[in-house]
């Protein structure tokens, strides 16, 4: 089992949960421990419930697990939630004047705080959150020059004032825990390992910046929005050009004549925003214009639930825009690969002049990870195919000085572009069928003979995607008694549960599609077709995976495994699941949801 600590802080929105977070976050980080953060919050300003999750340990971590060993509750709104949660070894930091506990399991040590009697409050309303840290944090043998300065970076803008009164009240906090409180059976540990913890969203910008994007845009919608905040923060520095557009039309035809006009251009939005995106797909396509479409998925249909996950737009990204048209769609597995995937879907949405499109989600965008920095490689292979972009032609262009066909009928369906503006090369960018020359053929009359050449021109680099792209490979013991399927964020809680199911003596392993399209069905059947019991986990109610691969391959798994509450799986959902259907009792899995978030 992995040797981890999970630290859960909750509250109202407007308490301050995340000052704490990011305090403890930064502590585990600097001790050179691996973490994963999730913050499960409501689509208000103030009030609601806040749950943040911070998992650490010397290992990789890759969800937020299964338990929680120390509990802040802000309020009694989160003790009540979550403290019959906790197990033997847990322990729980309250506010005595404010919070009740309540009854708690055998072995949970309840840490009550007198806060009136420790500090100010009617200077500082906010003097739990800091009493509470520097507990938590004697009670889990770390020392206090840490939290010291910790606190000096978090609030130094505020002034030397601000921060002496947060030193003074986290030691308040640190010797009353020492004196009161038992510490954790196990210290957590230290090593010289370094990492940074960037959320998904701050990734996938990076990720752009390191592809070489010089144009992005954006209308603000959650969760994709970090994207845009990080872009708009490093703008000037990283020599990218950043827009936020009245709306996601304006967004993605701003993205693409920004493509079109010689730059790699990228934008970010949700289901709702991509859904007017659309049509600027289907031009792009046309235009055989590259451009790379985010979608960061949250719970739908409609508005939805705005700050939850899920993973319901698979269909949406295969049905984008209408007609037949080549794309890339990826799927990253972690929030390293939203850095990690940028670059290469770029590469392949330019040298084959198509639409790439990402999709992430809630779980990657807004969580956290620690990241090892030499696995973000800020200087990537940039393929930008066949663009002229000076009057002497690339290899395989067809020339200058008027004989430029824009649209020029090859064998691999791939076409010179040329910058507009190069000289030599006239330009025409047709949104309507076209001959090569990018005259419309509605223009003389439609048609049959040159609409079918060019659709066929244009299908004809779908081969050449599927040969750059890697297929997926299977993870674990081959002669495994299960197979879990998943894509995208599921990597790591199925791995986990994948190790737990071992651990347990039910061999399993993992099978994780990175790529939806090209899907590569013939490798994934080949892999699944000798499984002895494959399921399939997956963070939407109708299996939109499921019905995906059976329509590409024909092949319908054993079982399938759902959740669709918002929130993401945690192990023991998986684990517990798969236990259910190897003894024949269902095969199809909903995890209940846990009063956890």
């Amino acid at each position: 089992m992995i040797q981890s600590f999970a630290l859960g802080i909750g509250g109202a929105a407007g308490q301050g949960v995340a000052t704490p977070g990011d305090i403890f976050a930064k502590i585990f980080s600097r001790r050179g421990l691996h973490l994963n953060a999730y913050n499960a919050y409501q689509s208000i300003i103030r009030g609601g419930h806040t749950f943040l999750t911070i998992r650490t340990g010397p290992e990789k971590i890759t969800n937020m697990g299964d338990r929680i060993d120390l509990l802040i509750p802000l309020n009694q709104d989160t003790m009540d939630r979550h403290l019959r949660l906790l197990t033997a070894g847990a322990a729980c930091i309250y506010n005595s004047d404010t919070i009740h506990p309540g009854t708690a399991a055998n072995g949970v040590q309840l840490c009550p705080l007198p806060v009136s009697k420790l500090a100010d409050i009617s200077r500082n309303k906010v003097a739990q959150n800091t009493l509470a840290i520097g507990a938590g944090l004697s009670m889990m043998g770390i020392g206090f020059q840490a939290l010291e300065t910790m606190l000096g970076e978090q609030f130094k803008k505020k002034g030397d004032a601000v921060v002496a009164e947060n030193v003074s009240l986290a030691r308040t906090g640190y010797e009353y825990g020492t004196q009161n409180f038992k510490p954790f059976d196990t210290p957590l540990p230290m090593t010289d390992n370094r990492y940074a913890v960037p959320s998904g969203n701050m990734a996938l910008a990076m990720g752009g910046v390191a592809a070489g994007v010089k144009f992005y845009c954006a209308y603000p919608m959650s969760p994709s929005t970090g994207v845009l905040h990080w872009m708009a923060t490093h703008a000037r520095r990283a020599g990218v050009m950043v827009r936020q557009v009245e709306d996601e039309i304006g967004v993605v035809n701003m993205a693409i004549g920004a493509a079109h006009a010689g730059v790699r251009a990228m934008c970010a939005t949700s289901g709702g925003g991509f859904a007017l995106m659309s049509e600027g797909l289907g031009m792009s396509a046309m235009m055989e214009t590259p451009v790379v479409v985010i979608d960061c998925q949250r719970a739908g249909p409609s508005t939805g639930v705005p700050t939850k996950t899920e993973q319901g737009d698979l269909w949406q990204m295969l049905g984008a825009a209408f007609g037949d048209y080549p794309r890339v769609i990826g799927a990253p597995l972690d929030i390293g690969d939203c850095f990690t995937m940028i670059p290469e879907i770029f590469n392949v949405a330019e040298r084959f002049q198509v639409p790439g499109i990402v999709l992430c989600d809630l779980l990657l965008s807004e969580g956290r990870l620690s990241v090892d920095p030499k696995e973000m490689d800020f200087n990537p292979p940039i393929d930008r195919g066949e663009l002229i972009s000076n009057g002497n032609g690339t290899p395989g262009s067809n020339g200058t000085n008027g004989n430029y066909k824009r649209y020029k009928i090859t064998e691999s369906g791939v076409s010179p572009r040329a910058v507009p503006g190069t000289p030599g090369h006239i330009h025409t960018a047709a949104t309507d069928e076209h001959d090569e020359d990018g005259v419309l053929i509605s223009d003389e009359f439609t048609n049959p003979t040159k609409r079918r050449a060019m659709m066929e021109k244009r299908m004809r680099k779908q081969a050449g995607i599927d040969a750059s792209v890697p297929p997926p490979q299977l993870q674990g013991p081959r002669e495994a008694e299960v197979t879990l399927i998943g894509w995208g964020s599921t990597q790591g809680v199925i791995a986990e549960a994948c190790d737990l199911l071992n651990e347990q003596g039910i061999s399993a392993n993992q099978l994780q599609i990175r790529w939806l399209v090209p899907l590569h069905g013939e490798a994934i059947v080949n892999i699944l077709k000798t499984s002895r019991h494959t399921i399939l986990v997956e963070n939407n109610y109708s299996g939109q995976f499921a019905r995906y691969l059976r329509s590409e391959t024909s092949f319908v798994p054993d079982g399938h495994i759902r959740k669709y509450d918002g929130e993401p799986f945690m192990p023991h959902h998986i684990v517990d699941a798969v236990k259910e259907q190897l003894k024949g009792t269902t095969t199809l899995s909903v995890p209940a949801h846990e009063i956890m978030v």
